[in-house]
């Protein structure tokens, strides 16, 4: 298992090139690579050029550091076919910046509009068709996030509709502060993903649901919102050692293809304090879990 940092609170403060470095300085043996204006933006076309790939290269070479996965969020699942049409294109671009960087490995979203599940989820197969060939060629892992708000939130929904893919390169990514939009059954979940389950993220959240929905206050009340946050371990509601077990009984501690990933995204201004910790907790809850 590779534990990976996310440098999205870095982002403001380090340019590109330097999140290698960043990453070896707090601890890290392996980076994810998530989306960033100057290489894989949310949305739009990547940005980068061979030249800049090369360079990235370069520094994960200097700072001894892997990229573990690559993250682009792109409307694939789209309901609207021209954003459907343009991701695809996007993501064969992706696809192809992530083998040159030498990573085997993207993880994603599902995107899509839960308002247009059953439109969403066709828009996603049909991306499939076109993509899958691509990826199966190149011989990547895609794993997928159930993410607050995409056409499919539930976490064994998520796998059904993973399994209809019928790949054995489209997996499953658990993100700890989903839990609560997911259903709250990470055991369950993580049982009956299995071997699809190779890439988790770990930052704790608040169960919005709790204090009879009022744990979180939107005005006007029933607006069409998902609240979560990207906490450090132990700041909310997460069970880490009902996680972690999961995480063993499944295997998924003792593989060298499952990534690990720190992803808090609510203490910039700690940032570096909080990766370390992060770092130290997650290694304390493996030890823990395979004694």
């Amino acid at each position: 298992m590779k534990i990976a940092l996310d440098p999205t609170p870095f982002h403001h403060s380090h340019g590109l090139l330097e999140f290698p470095r960043v990453a070896a300085d707090l601890g890290y043996k392996y980076l994810q690579l998530t989306p960033h204006a100057d290489m894989i933006p949310f949305y739009n076309h990547p940005k980068a050029d061979d030249e800049l790939v090369t360079k990235m290269n370069k520094a994960c070479k200097d700072a001894g550091v892997e990229i573990a996965s690559v993250l682009p969020v792109l409307r694939w699942s789209g309901p609207d076919e021209d954003a459907r049409e343009a991701a695809v294109r996007y993501w064969k671009r992706a696809i192809q910046i992530t083998v040159d960087l030498g990573v085997g490995t993207m993880n994603t979203e599902f995107s899509g509009r839960p308002e247009k599940a059953e439109e969403s989820e066709r828009a996603f197969y049909r991306s499939m068709e076109e993509l899958l060939p691509i990826i199966e060629r190149e011989g990547l892992d895609v794993l997928i996030d159930p993410h607050p708000d995409d056409f499919v939130e539930d976490g064994l929904a998520a796998i059904r509709v993973i399994r209809g893919v019928n790949s054995p390169n489209i997996g499953m990514v658990y993100v700890a502060s989903h839990s609560f939009h997911m259903g709250n059954n990470a055991l369950e979940i993580m049982r009956t993903a299995g071997d699809k389950l190779r890439l988790v993220h770990v930052s704790d959240s608040m169960d919005h649901r709790a204090s009879h929905g009022l744990r979180y206050i939107t005005n006007p009340p029933g607006n069409a919102v998902r609240v979560h946050q990207h906490l450090k371990i132990g700041d909310g509601d997460v069970n880490w050692d009902e996680f972690f077990g999961g995480l063993k009984e499944i295997g998924f501690l003792d593989k060298d293809n499952t990534v690990m990933v720190s992803s808090v995204f609510a203490e910039d201004e700690k940032a570096e304090d909080v990766s370390r910790y992060q770092l130290e907790t997650m290694k304390q809850y493996v030890q823990k879990a395979t004694a």
